[in-house]
């Protein structure tokens, strides 16, 4: 089992940055490709990036590619997500989740998943 919690998420205002953090912890990170999503209220959880186990593959989804980075340090049972201009529509729970299988842009492919954390752009 691996337990998955988030940090990083708060307010901040349109065209500010913030770093989300995964910590990992209960299995073998560097073994999981991991990923970010996030549920804004009322629409479906959508993808927003992964990266693979070793860091060597990374995809983003369009609408935020140029503004997210995601990274991980396989030392420190971390994945991150780094974001910069940030705009209100990207307001949403994050989610990082944890994928024994392949790189993936599909929820349905992740077994593990954090609590989230709330991440709000005022315009």
């Amino acid at each position: 089992q691996v337990q998955l919690v988030e940090s990083g998420g708060g307010l901040v205002q349109a065209g500010g940055s913030l770093r989300l953090s995964c910590a990992a912890s209960g299995g073998t990170f560097s073994r999981y490709a991991m990923g970010w999503f996030r549920q804004a209220p009322g629409k479906e959880r959508e993808f927003v990036a992964a990266i693979s186990w070793s860091g060597s593959m990374k995809y983003y989804a369009d609408s935020v590619k140029g503004r997210f980075t995601i990274c991980r340090d396989n030392a420190k049972n971390t994945v991150y997500l780094q974001m910069n201009s940030l705009q209100p529509e990207d307001t949403a729970v994050y989610y990082c989740a944890a994928n024994s299988r392949s790189l993936s842009t599909s929820a349905t492919r992740y077994d593990y998943w954090g609590q989230g954390t709330q991440v709000t752009v005022s315009s």
